[in-house]
């Protein structure tokens, strides 16, 4: 055919400038879409071979490269697959590609974060323009007879189109790559870029260069380049069935697709076909006590192509915690954040994974209760996390929650209240630091009790869920009251013993200075004891409550304690300073016994600490 050249039918000369600048923070998805459109004309391909209108050599080979000229400044994509005509050229080249552009970009250019599109999609063979000056196409048709087509544009308004002289079947777009653009014609980022959006195509995809030096061996002589292979994976193992994958599958899989070399404690694989087609596969990787800095990674593919990571639309927000593989070539794609958030289709899509993973929890606590207690301490942040924004999700898995108790053995709350139920009923004492807490801790062993250790960020909050939840069921820390278990009879009378703490709590004010002081006294079991700092729950919630506030540099001095001092009237040390108030040791004792309740409490202050240090040698210095 002779040489025509022509204008799109297009309105905006300026309309590619306007889409380069719209999409740059994601100006490296034409790689993925022009591999796509090669990908869709080898599909197209293989379904005329199969209905029997075309018949293709025994020896083809599906493929598409991408090749990569720093020198000549192109990058160019080939396929082998269906081709063009002239014909179909003007129609999907001219027509339809074009006023696809200003169709997309006058939908989509205006709007607000929250409406933009995911992923993109749709953008085509114009998305080229992105980062070429100039655009060429060489197809040639599978029809036979057909002549080959070159086609050529600078992105503007107009075009040129000429017979080819393409002599095998299928098309090669070739891009010269523009000044901004130069980052394209390194192996390198292109390879990523391929690595990124088409790692799970159908279709082997492979990066040529033929500006690459050739191997040598050890003599430094020419030797037989290897075979290339292709950079993606055209049968990813969640396309397979659940029961013909191994474990060691399942792990190269995670560790090819995420670059994490710990091996996940377990995934779930989903295969569903009706009413909505969604594969993929789910891995619980260690979060352990980082659930703060953990950060999991959701891949969402459309037809093995990569759509976006972590669409929270679409993924329940807990589950964005793991890592895994989605892909649903049922969702809608080209719309907005907001229209996924109201698709009804997509919510289905969401509760079904959530149902999928709780069925999981509940299957590995049945069947294999050994392994679920030892991935305990990974995995509870997500299955609280999840509790917490998704009441489905708690109702499937609330009676799966294992507490760690401070004797080493995990428990259901219902198996914890039942064999604690006559020391203190319908209450959980927790720890939230063995260490800070010990002398506690310790006092509850020696009188066979028990508490749970919730010592992770999302504890707080998940306590106070369940306190929502289990109305009957209250959660205390091991320091917030005395259970009557710790306790001694005590024969004397309520009149006599409310003068003596009065005259206690005197005796304690006047040492430390500290007319706000609370003191009461106590006969616990434990004579060795001398006193202990209690916090009512209430009172510590608000006291976490301000730290939270003073985070974010609002003012929590104002936030009052409410810590009392118990002290042990079995104890020698405060028998001592009952009976001699004003002796010269008293005030010292007074200090000492309540700094050291206080440690195993919280944190000294520095200043106190450094007190505490010089009054512990002075006492040590008096016994010599």
């Amino acid at each position: 055919m002779n040489t025509e050249k022509g204008n799109l039918s297009i309105h905006s000369e300026n309309i590619f400038p306007i889409i380069k600048k719209w999409l740059y923070s994601d100006h490296d998805i034409f790689v993925r879409e022009l591999i796509s459109n090669g990908c869709d004309a080898i599909t197209k391909l293989k379904k005329l071979e199969v209905m029997g209108e075309t018949t293709l050599a025994d020896d083809n080979v599906f493929k598409i490269e991408v090749i990569v000229d720093d020198k000549a400044g192109t990058l160019t994509f080939k396929d082998n697959g269906i081709g063009m005509t002239a014909e179909e050229v003007k129609q999907y080249i001219n027509q339809i590609a074009f006023s696809g552009a200003e169709d997309f970009l006058s939908k989509y250019k205006d709007k607000a974060n929250e409406d933009q599109i995911i992923g993109h999609f749709g953008l085509g063979f114009y998305s080229a323009f992105m980062v070429a000056d100039q655009v060429q196409i060489d197809t040639l048709s599978f029809s036979e007879g057909a002549q080959a087509v070159r086609w050529m544009s600078d992105g503007s308004s107009e075009y040129e189109m000429s017979d080819g002289d393409r002599t095998e079947r299928g098309t090669t777009i070739t891009l010269t790559i523009g000044e901004d653009s130069k980052e394209f014609l390194n192996e390198y980022t292109v390879r990523s870029t391929i690595q990124k959006y088409c790692s799970l195509m159908p279709i082997d995809i492979f990066l040529m260069n033929p500006n690459k030096e050739e191997p040598k061996d050890e003599n430094g002589e020419p030797k037989e380049p290897a075979e290339p292979t292709p950079l993606n994976d055209t049968h990813p193992l969640y396309l397979k069935k659940p029961n013909e994958c191994t474990d060691e599958e399942y792990k190269e899989f995670y560790r090819k697709t995420f670059m994490d070399f710990k091996e996940p404690l377990f995934w779930i694989h989903l295969n569903m076909d009706y009413p909505f087609n969604l594969k993929g596969i789910l891995y619980f990787p260690k979060l352990g006590n980082q659930f703060d800095t953990m950060e999991g990674q959701i891949k969402l593919y459309n037809n093995q192509v990569f759509v976006a990571d972590n669409i929270k639309e679409v993924i329940p927000e807990f589950l964005l915690l793991l890592k895994g593989v989605l892909d649903c070539p049922d969702l809608p794609l080209n719309v907005s954040r907001s229209f996924l958030q109201n698709d009804g289709f997509v919510k289905k899509i969401s509760s079904y994974i959530t149902k999928k993973v709780a069925d999981k929890l509940n299957s590995l606590y049945k069947n294999d209760k050994e392994s679920y207690e030892k991935f305990w301490d990974d995995i509870h942040p997500f299955i609280k996390f999840g509790c917490l924004k998704d009441d489905k999700f708690f109702d499937k898995t609330k009676d799966i929650i294992l507490y760690k108790t401070t004797t080493g053995d995990y428990v259901t709350l219902p198996e914890y209240l039942e064999r604690n139920r006559e020391k203190h009923e319908n209450k959980v004492y927790y720890v939230t630091d063995e260490s800070l807490q010990a002398q506690y801790v310790k006092i509850f062993k020696d009188h066979d009790m028990e508490a749970v250790i919730m010592n992770t960020t999302i504890d707080q909050p998940f306590i106070s869920h369940m306190e929502t939840k289990e109305t009957e069921t209250k959660f205390a820390r091991i320091d917030a009251d005395l259970t009557d278990t710790l306790k001694d009879e005590d024969d004397t009378s309520e009149e006599d013993n409310k003068q003596l703490v009065e005259e206690v709590q005197e005796i304690f004010r006047k040492a430390l200075s500290n007319e706000q002081l609370n003191v009461s006294l106590e006969n616990l079991k434990a004579e060795d004891i001398s006193g202990m700092i209690l916090l009512p729950e209430e009172s510590r919630r608000m006291q976490d409550m301000s730290k939270m506030y003073g985070m974010f540099g609002m003012d929590n001095a104002m936030m009052p304690t409410n810590e009392s001092l118990l002290l042990n009237k079995k104890n020698k040390l405060v028998k001592y300073i009952i009976d001699n108030k004003d002796h010269e040791n008293t005030a010292i004792f007074c200090e000492q016994i309540y700094d050291l309740a206080m440690i195993s409490h919280k944190q000294l202050a520095p200043e106190a600490m450094t007190k505490f240090i010089e009054r512990s040698n002075k006492i040590l210095q008096k016994l010599i």
